[in-house]
């Protein structure tokens, strides 16, 4: 080796390394390829259990159902309602609590905390004729039984899912005690012919 090589080499620090060479496209296919496999391969498929769904949707229709039954028999009273009191010391079952309230003040009724129907200042004679299906003298309130009917359906729902009979549904009546009774027996009579056959008046324990 001549000495002028010799000071070139010296010059750039050695020899210079081979070019590398480029991957081919087909190579990092491969790889892609490789890759897509393994991970599809250590994935863990993931279920959802929907019977654990439906039973929690359960419970939660059900504590509401009686959560609603319990605030309505301990509403406070107004000057529009007032609820009578009793000497009998009866309390209800807890499948009757659960039914749905029907709230009948001095000036409208109610079911399930929506409006039904105005109460007439002398409603001696029950409510007017527009409520009715055919006439002031009918017992039929028409927007209480459509109420009353689309609450019976979901109740009729729960009720199979509980394993109860659900051939029937209950209803808590808290009317104001100066409602006159031809008011209450028309607010039963509708109850009655939407499937409701059990009827709970609430009253107030004591007489004082």
């Amino acid at each position: 080796m001549s000495d002028e090589t010799q000071n070139e080499q010296n010059e750039t620090g050695g020899t210079k390394p081979p070019a590398r060479q480029k991957a081919s496209t087909g190579y990092y296919k491969r790889k892609l390829r490789a890759a897509i496999q393994k991970r599809a391969h250590d994935s863990v498929p993931m279920y959802l259990n929907i019977t654990a769904m439906l039973d929690m949707m359960t419970i939660i229709l059900v504590f509401i159902l009686k959560s609603s039954s319990n605030s309505a028999a301990t509403m406070p009273q107004s000057d529009d309602l007032k609820i009578p009191r009793s000497v009998l010391t009866t309390e209800m079952t807890e499948e009757a609590q659960s039914g749905v309230p029907v709230i009948i003040s001095r000036s409208q009724i109610m079911i399930d905390g929506n409006f039904v129907a105005n109460v007439p200042a002398n409603a001696v004679g029950g409510l007017e004729a527009k409520y009715k299906r055919s006439g002031p003298n009918d017992l039929f309130i028409v927007p209480l039984a459509n109420q009353a009917r689309a609450w019976r359906e979901r109740d009729k729902q729960i009720r199979t899912v509980r394993g109860k009979d659900a051939s029937y549904s209950e209803a808590i009546i808290i009317a104001d005690r100066g409602t006159p009774f031809r008011v209450i027996l028309e607010v039963f009579n509708t109850l009655n012919q939407s499937e409701y056959a059990k009827l709970h008046l609430l009253a107030l324990q004591g007489n004082k």
